[in-house]
């Protein structure tokens, strides 16, 4: 559903039947720039279908940029963008695959055309995408966007293909990263999470906006959230506040799916109600907090709140905030909840071993190992 605002226009996209042909769409209106920024490139169907768009965009006058991680889309042929380069676009692989500095990734999703119309969220470009998010195709969402706030975005995007070969300026390690900060844009924040010193803006907002929480309402593919947050979130259900969590009842990463549920008793217990979606993989990140959203592709983990680059938008707006709770009570009208009691019964000492351990490798050893890398990286 579309809303009208003083200065930008917003749709939440609710599944890649969706989001794709909307993204592809405003490729093909843009007539001055284009810029894509994505974790996973797929060489699938779809991504033959944006690599042709880009194509097009460029071969009219359309200055084409594509950014892509190197290590998430690793699985491209040597030679797919290759029409694109010749035709005068340019295409950047973060951080080139390097085992001593494997860790950090570029984890951010992002079209921005035309510094007009922008889309963030959690999609990839790939055909897992591609359905209704209940009978067919992952279950993700993101947020469309038409206005000036679009040219933040962009800017964002300019910084992070400047930076995409991943090499330290000298004593990098003993300063705040500059790719860690918020930047104020009027109807929102942008919030900038990357690896490095510095408090990560993201978490900072979170804290601060879960301090006096009466509803909170989060849908989060992979949840391993930091003691403090966890606190927080029992706190506010505690103290009568409604907090629900649709976590993830199919994932494509076991482990944390794992992870995830060895969390599950102490937050039932604190009056927390966690539900799980049930029909096809989560992949879809969304935040509410009271009349506060949170959209964009960092997932509550520690790799998204400490490891990865992520990009989140936060708005202060009601009514954003309304039309968010009815993506939300989708999400839960398929989603299964689950009970204190019967989640006790239904856990093996050998179902919780596995759980425990999932939960010591991603909260503790991917964290400490990510450190290592940073303290490694040369100067």
């Amino acid at each position: 559903m579309a809303s009208a605002r003083k200065t930008n226009r917003y749709e939440w996209m609710r599944s890649g039947d969706l989001v794709f042909p909307a993204m592809l769409a405003a490729i093909d209106a843009a007539q001055a720039s284009v810029r894509l920024e994505t974790y996973i490139y797929s060489g699938d169907e779809l991504g033959r279908q944006f690599r042709e768009a880009l194509v097009n965009a460029q071969k009219r006058g359309a200055k084409v940029a594509v950014l892509l991680d190197a290590f998430g889309s690793q699985m491209l042929g040597a030679g797919f963008w290759d029409a694109l380069i010749a035709a005068g676009g340019e295409v950047r692989w973060f951080n080139p695959v390097l085992l001593k500095r494997l860790w950090f990734r570029d984890h951010r999703k992002m079209l921005v055309c035309d510094e007009a119309t922008a889309f963030v969220g959690g999609f990839n470009i790939s055909t897992k995408y591609q359905g209704n998010g209940v009978k067919s195709g992952w279950r993700d969402m993101g947020l469309s966007l038409r206005g000036p706030l679009a040219v933040p975005l962009a800017a964002a995007f300019d910084e992070m293909f400047e930076r995409a070969d991943f090499q330290h300026k000298p004593f990098a390690r003993l300063r705040r990263s500059p790719a860690k900060r918020s930047v104020a844009t009027g109807e929102a924040e942008l919030l900038l999470s990357a690896p490095g010193r510095g408090r990560n803006p993201f978490l900072g907002a979170l804290h601060k906006d879960l301090a006096g929480a009466r509803m909170v309402q989060i849908v989060s593919a992979y949840f391993l959230p930091t003691w403090r947050l966890r606190r927080e979130l029992g706190r506010a259900a505690r103290r009568g506040g409604k907090v629900q969590l649709i976590l993830a009842g199919k994932s494509d990463v076991y482990l944390s799916q794992l992870a995830g549920r060895s969390l599950y008793r102490r937050l039932l217990r604190a009056g927390v109600e966690i539900y799980e979606y049930e029909p096809q993989i989560l992949h879809a990140k969304l935040i509410l907090i009271d009349d506060i959203v949170y959209a964009g592709s960092s997932n509550l983990d520690p790799r998204s709140l400490h490891i990865n680059y992520e990009l989140m938008l936060r708005f202060p707006d009601r009514e954003l905030a309304s039309s968010a709770r009815d993506c939300f009570a989708d999400f839960l009208a398929h989603s299964r909840r689950i009970e204190l009691e019967a989640w006790r019964k239904s856990r093996s000492w050998w179902r919780r071993l596995k759980q425990h351990w999932a939960y010591f490798l991603l909260a503790r050893v991917d964290p400490y190992v990510a450190r290592w890398q940073h303290r490694q990286t040369p100067n």
